[in-house]
């Protein structure tokens, strides 16, 4: 029987990077941010793809109720498919679905960007205290996150 594993990211660079890691040795779903660059996930990923909602923090107050919203789709997703581990390349459409895993005693492995080499992300500063496995891209990133593992790049 193969493991329950969630993976989520944002869209975009995140979501790439997210794919190049194989979901076919897990028994699997994808959760991402809907958008119309996403719209080959479905039909590669048939069953397994589930969206969130598109949010930006350029515009605060919508951007508010998009989180919100995405705090209980992220529930009901979590609920649903109930993953033994949650395994993301971050930024913030995961950082909820982080919290709900620890919570309901799923592991969480974070894979901090590929984009930062001396800065933390926001999102993975708010995940890094609580993710079972903290993934770092670059080894100058240890100094940063001294908790965290050095798997070099996943490209």
């Amino acid at each position: 029987m193969k493991n329950k594993v969630m993976f989520i990211s944002s869209m975009g660079g995140h979501l790439s990077e997210l794919r190049m890691l194989d979901f076919e040795k897990y028994d699997y779903s994808l959760v991402t941010e809907k958008s119309e660059s996403d719209k080959d996930l479905v039909e590669k990923y048939p069953g397994k793809v589930h969206f969130l909602l598109y949010g930006t923090r350029r515009t605060p107050i919508r951007y508010f109720f998009i989180l919100l919203f995405n705090f209980f789709k992220s529930l009901y997703l979590y609920i649903k498919l109930h993953p033994k581990v949650v395994v993301t390349t971050g930024t913030h459409t995961a950082v909820a679905m982080c919290y709900i895993a620890r919570l309901f005693g799923s592991k969480v492995i974070w894979i901090e960007t590929f984009a930062n080499r001396n800065t933390k992300t926001l999102a993975g500063r708010l995940v890094y205290p609580i993710a079972n496995t903290f993934v770092v891209q670059w080894e100058e990133m240890k100094k940063i996150y001294p908790k965290a593992v050095y798997w070099g790049w996943i490209y």
